[in-house]
C-alpha cells in the first residue's frame, strides 16, 4: 500500500491531465481548408473552430476520473498482490 501526499498526488494528476489533454485535442478538429474560407495570414490546416474551452473542461473531468482510478489502484494494495515473475520481490506481501 502506498501513501500519496498532496505534492505526489498533484504531480500524478498533472501528468495524467497533460496526457489526457493530448488525447482530447484532436477530437472534432476541422481544418479551415475543409471548412471553407481560410483566414488570411493563417495556415490552411489550422482548426476552424478549436473549441479549446470545451476540450479543457473535458480533459479536467476525464483526468479526474482517471486519477481516481490510479489513486485507488495505488492505495488499495492490489499491486502488492500481483505475482509477476519478472519483477523483484519488494517485501510488500503479507506473510
Amino acid at each position: 500500500m502506498i501513501e500519496i501526499g498532496f505534492l505526489f498526488g498533484s504531480a500524478i494528476y498533472g501528468i495524467i491531465w497533460f496526457l489526457t489533454l493530448f488525447m482530447v485535442l484532436p477530437f472534432g478538429v476541422v481544418s479551415q481548408h475543409e471548412d471553407g474560407p481560410v483566414v488570411p495570414g493563417s495556415e490552411a490546416g489550422a482548426p476552424a473552430r478549436p473549441m479549446i474551452y470545451l476540450k479543457l473542461a473535458m480533459t479536467t473531468l476525464l483526468s479526474a476520473v482517471l486519477y481516481g482510478l490510479v489513486y485507488m489502484l495505488l492505495t488499495s494494495g492490489i499491486l502488492a498482490q500481483i505475482d509477476l515473475p519478472f519483477l523483484p520481490d519488494l517485501g510488500l506481501h503479507s506473510p
